[in-house]
């Protein structure tokens, strides 16, 4: 169904090129060179002039998108499948699979205006929500390994949400949605000469379309800039998060995402996430015998709240940890017209983790005896983070551009286990059959890592040019693999997992035309795999292969076509036995070979915007035996904007509008088989937005 939707749109995107031509000439879409972004050299610069995979997602496009969920933003660019869990948790991938597991998400480095979400080794797989998208001027996307400038784990990409730049603004949104949702944007902004600033507020409240699964979040960021008389700039602001959400489980069964009487139930009324986190930054900007210095400190906290309802027993986990940490960068024109960049990186982080049980375990004999009630871990980790990279690039011949880039990063944990060390329950009285959790006796562990890159470019004219890549990306195992072991094992004795990636980049644009290829070829090493013995190990090799294309076509004045396709393979490298399969060669599991979207755009008048969304998930493995799939599915959204006058204007979205019956992911265990979380049917969200500057 994919190939064939893909297939037919492409060509009557060729039948049409011939009456619209003329047109196509006079009306193109914003030149590619005229984005700035930061997330490649840590500096702004012209999108068309990066080294590196890089998509981004403007202004425009967010307001007519205006996402409940980011996934509905972040899946429009190529590589990126976000799958959405219940309210508003995800699971990230980019050139990746869906990943799994208590330091998977240290492969994805996501942060707001530079500043990671979260500290280095202490990820977790929903901090997305943590960043203010709702309020973001746009969202870049660095797919592969960005390590070189950005460290641990940038390694299969990284997500940067940047905020819009202070200064005079006023505007206000109110959103009504299905089940009692309100949703809530503003900015207030002043330019004061020197000095502007700008406060942005948003806020949702909904019931939730299943049970018992009601969300309430809201987020606050304040920005600044200042230029002193002496030259010198300053840069910053804060940003406050605060998330009370009750939370969905899977649904279990064959296809129970299909039957009506179960899509809107929730087996785990009783679970919940809280989450508070806050960040405060200044980039203080100075140029200094021809070399553009910034220095930015920040501070960040986060507090974290939920129950595990994923488990036995059904634990609740208290995550807290607090970082200071600075970024220093240096740039500097180098005589021979190369432009050269040096930079250090510091953090120290005070992180702190306990995982209580407050009743009895239910269920089999075996788990009633291996689970104890009370707490499983309490454990403190002091990570000292420090880093220095270099970047060097030049014009080496007439079109031929060299990117050279070099980081090396050490981060030490220094682990206190606040509780009895070993395999037993909190009070030191070993489980009938053995407990599941053990704790590791204090201990200090480092990890070193040196991340190259190599690039090539060539630009044939202003409009095409090839672009290749060698890189190294690397994630330092997270503290969680680290020290919230199981069963027999009391060290894990683990290695930073290594990425290494080759690249081949085409970018295009014509009076018709505009399109981007990317063929990448990845392999990993030392992937963190828990066995059967749930054991924490360097056990996965994976290799990771794959076809982006992003293509627009300006069929008339009025038509805009896009379209992102994305065909990949990802595989187990290495023998090992999986419920008692060798699962060499397999796929990953939660990684399907074929995803995308096609969108229609039209605008017949200055005042109407619309858009029709196809949205297309392939079919994918759901265990690594590769014994059970997903079917996939295909999605239809609209989307319609109305600007009334100068100040107002209107939005309408209607999303899955043939009200499809699908899996925002599937997913499958031993122990349950076939789990789900259901997607929403049809439904309509509202807006009215006043800009009043």
């Amino acid at each position: 169904m994919f190939r064939t939707i893909v297939i037919t749109t492409i060509s009557i995107g060729l039948m049409l090129s011939s009456t619209a031509s003329t047109a196509q000439t006079t009306s193109r879409a914003e030149p590619i060179k005229e984005i700035r972004v930061i997330s490649t050299t840590r500096q702004p610069q012209n999108l068309s002039d990066t080294q590196a995979s890089i998509s981004v997602i403007g202004w425009q496009e967010l307001q007519l998108v205006s996402h409940t969920h980011y996934q509905e933003s972040l899946n429009r660019l190529p590589g990126v499948n976000v799958h959405r869990n219940s309210g508003q948790e995800s699971l990230v991938s980019i050139r990746s699979p869906v990943l799994t597991g208590a330091g998977a998400c240290g492969a994805f480095l996501i942060a707001e205006n530079g500043i990671p979400l979260r500290s280095n080794g202490f990820c977790n797989v929903n901090e997305m929500f943590d960043a203010h998208t709702e309020n973001a001027e746009q969202i870049e996307v660095v797919r592969g390994p960005a390590s070189a400038f950005w460290g641990s784990n940038a390694m299969h990409g990284l997500i940067n949400v940047v905020l819009p730049e202070p200064g005079e603004a006023g505007r206000l949104r109110l959103e009504l949605g299905p089940r009692g949702t309100y949703r809530t944007q503003a900015a207030l902004g002043y330019d004061h000469g020197d000095f502007k600033q700008m406060l942005l507020l948003s806020g949702v409240s909904e019931q939730g379309y299943r049970a018992d699964s009601g969300v309430d979040q809201q987020k606050t960021s304040w920005l600044y800039s200042y230029a002193t008389e002496s030259s010198i700039e300053l840069d910053g602001g804060f940003t406050h998060t605060n998330l009370n959400q009750e939370t969905a489980g899977f649904l279990v069964g064959t296809n129970a995402y299909k039957d009506s009487s179960l899509r809107k139930s929730n087996a785990n009324p009783e679970a919940y996430r809280d989450s508070k986190s806050s960040r405060s930054w200044t980039s203080v900007s100075l140029n200094r015998m021809d070399w553009d210095l910034v220095l930015t400190p920040y501070w960040r906290d986060v507090d974290m709240s939920f129950i595990q309802h994923f488990l036995p027993g059904q634990p609740i986990e208290n995550f807290e940890h607090t970082s200071f940490g600075m970024q220093a960068a240096g740039y500097h024109d180098l005589d021979n017209g190369a432009k050269f960049a040096l930079g250090l990186d510091v953090e120290y982080t005070d992180a702190a983790l306990e995982q209580i049980q407050p009743n009895p375990t239910a269920g089999s004999f075996f788990l009633v005896n291996t689970i104890p009630q009370g707490r499983h871990y309490d454990y403190e980790v002091v990570a000292q983070q420090i880093a220095g990279f270099l970047s060097y690039e030049q014009e080496i011949a007439q079109g031929w551009n060299l990117s050279l880039g070099l980081r090396l990063e050490n981060i030490v944990y220094q682990y206190d286990n606040l509780m009895i060390d070993g395999r037993t329950d909190e009070f030191g009285v070993p489980c009938a059959l053995g407990c599941r959790y053990s704790r590791p006796a204090d201990r200090e562990d480092s990890f070193a890592n040196l991340s190259p890159k190599f690039g090539l470019s060539y630009v044939f004219d202003q409009d095409h040019s090839v672009q290749f890549r060698v890189q190294r990306g690397f994630r330092a195992p997270q503290a969680t693999e680290l020290y919230r072991l199981q069963n027999d094992q009391s060290v894990a004795d683990l290695n930073s997992v290594e990425l290494d990636s080759y690249e081949l980049n085409v970018v295009g644009a014509d009076a018709a035309w505009n399109y981007s290829a990317n063929l990448y070829l990845m392999n990993k090493k030392n992937g963190i795999f828990q066995n059967s013995a749930r054991e924490n190990l360097n056990d996965s090799h994976t290799q990771h292969r794959g076809l982006e294309l992003e293509l627009e076509r300006r069929l008339t004045d009025s038509l805009l076509l896009q379209g992102v396709f994305n065909y990949v393979k990802h595989t187990y490298e290495n023998s090992r036995l999986s419920g008692g399969i060798d699962i060499k060669g397999n796929d990953v599991d939660t990684a399907p070979n074929r995803f995308g979207s096609v969108r229609l755009n039209w605008q017949p008048t200055p005042s109407v915007t619309t858009e029709l969304e196809w949205v297309a998930m392939g079919e994918y493995f759901t265990n690594p035996e590769n014994t059970v799939q997903y079917n996939g599915h295909n999605l239809i959204n609209l989307r319609g904007r109305y600007l009334l006058n100068e100040d107002v204007s209107f939005s309408l979205n209607l999303m899955n509008l043939t009200n499809k019956k699908y899996a925002e992911r599937a997913d499958w265990t031993t122990f349950t088989g076939d789990r789900y979380f259901p997607g929403e049917g049809l439904r309509a969200f509202f807006a009215v937005n006043w800009d009043f500057n």
